[in-house]
């Protein structure tokens, strides 16, 4: 496959970048996934979006997304089925905080800023997507943020959330739990997810504009109600996650 004479634009590192054979099952060869071939999967297959809307945010045609879609494909096929090493590393690329925001190169409104929001209670992230009465926004123009604003959800529920935030121009949601029909409603809006996350809301962003944040994109909610005399915490939100 030819490479595009620009570098690709990747907008996440990945988190976890070495995965190997069991110690009953020595590795007998290596698969390398290029850092932009990670990306094309998490965009289409973990996020969701479509070859086109991949193409434009990551700078380049949609037939070298379909030709790194379908070697990443291939490579991650390998790895499941011959239970081999795999690697991701190298490749040609540059982070898109460093050049232009990491949700979309242009917002809904044609601007060339990106909008965050982080369900936050003082101070820090929430750790209950559906019961958040506050979100912390964050305007990012050129990777650095320019102004930020707690806003009030005004009592709406996770199912009418993911629609709140559409409306307020967000391209990307940190928080703590999240269930899974609201992760499928943030997805329909076209808004980035990094669920997992836990700690200082504005050190969070902060990570996040670095590419060095912690969180865990697996997060899901294990109890779909809240029986009286039973909250989050109790049911330790932070590491299982809520809708």
């Amino acid at each position: 496959m030819a490479r595009p004479n620009k570098p690709i634009v990747v907008c996440h590192m990945p988190s976890h970048r070495e995965f190997s054979c069991s110690d009953t099952h020595p590795c007998q060869i290596e698969i390398l996934l290029s850092v932009e071939e990670y990306e094309v999967i998490r965009q289409i297959d973990y996020i969701g979006k479509s070859q086109q809307d991949t193409a434009d945010l990551m700078g380049v045609s949609r037939t070298t997304i379909q030709a790194l879609y379908a070697s990443a494909r291939k490579k991650t096929a390998r790895f499941f089925v011959e239970g081999t090493h795999l690697r991701i590393e190298g490749g040609s690329y540059e982070l898109c905080s460093r050049k232009m925001p990491c949700s979309t190169s242009q917002n809904r409104k044609g601007d060339t800023d990106m909008k965050i929001a982080v369900t936050y209670e003082n101070g820090q992230v929430f750790q209950h997507f559906g019961h958040t009465e506050q979100f912390k926004v964050y305007v990012v123009e050129d990777g650095k943020i320019i102004s930020s604003e707690v806003i009030d959800t005004n009592g709406q529920g996770h199912g009418a959330l993911a629609g709140f935030l559409f409306n307020s121009d967000i391209s990307v949601l940190i928080c703590g739990g999240i269930g899974g029909g609201a992760r499928n409603a943030l997805a329909e809006a076209g808004i980035e997810l990094y669920p997992g996350a836990s700690g200082d809301a504005d050190a969070q962003v902060a990570s996040f504009l670095e590419g060095k944040l912690q969180y865990d994109p697996d997060t899901m909610c294990n109890h779909h109600s809240h029986e009286e005399g039973h909250s989050c915490g109790d049911h330790g939100c932070g590491s299982h996650g809520c809708h």
